[in-house]
């Protein structure tokens, strides 16, 4: 059991750290502002989840295995904060891009799309 359960534990702390270091990466390469946010918002909230849920595996095999009760309230704790990451997360993301957008920030490589432009003046779209 004690095998089991430091291989989950290990794989769950490897793949938060993992999206944690792809957040970091998108914060760095990405060029504005809202792809900066859509990056780091999902990378960082999956890392998140899967470094509590890494914390998780190690309070229930350690409640399992002492019958300790601070073990109990550690794994109470963590999924009370993820709940507070997941709505905290995705709406302080959701407030910066606002805040963007009403600055008048634009997107650094917007997609134009000539041919709607066209059709709505009523202009013959023929490429």
């Amino acid at each position: 059991m004690y095998a089991i359960a430091f291989l989950l534990l290990a794989v769950c702390l490897f793949i938060g750290l993992a999206f944690n270091c792809l957040a970091t990466v998108a914060l760095y390469r990405f060029p504005d502002v809202y792809t900066r946010l859509h990056g780091t918002t999902k990378c960082t909230t999956f890392g998140s989840i899967f470094t509590s849920a890494a914390v998780v595996v190690y309070s229930l095999y350690k409640y399992g295995s002492t019958g300790d009760g601070r073990f109990l309230a550690l794994f109470i704790h963590v999924v009370i904060a993820v709940l507070a990451i997941l709505i905290t997360n995705a709406t302080g993301g959701h407030a910066i891009a606002r805040a963007a957008h009403r600055s008048g920030v634009k997107p650094a490589m917007a997609v134009v799309d000539r041919l709607a432009e066209r059709e709505r003046k009523g202009g013959v779209a023929n490429g």
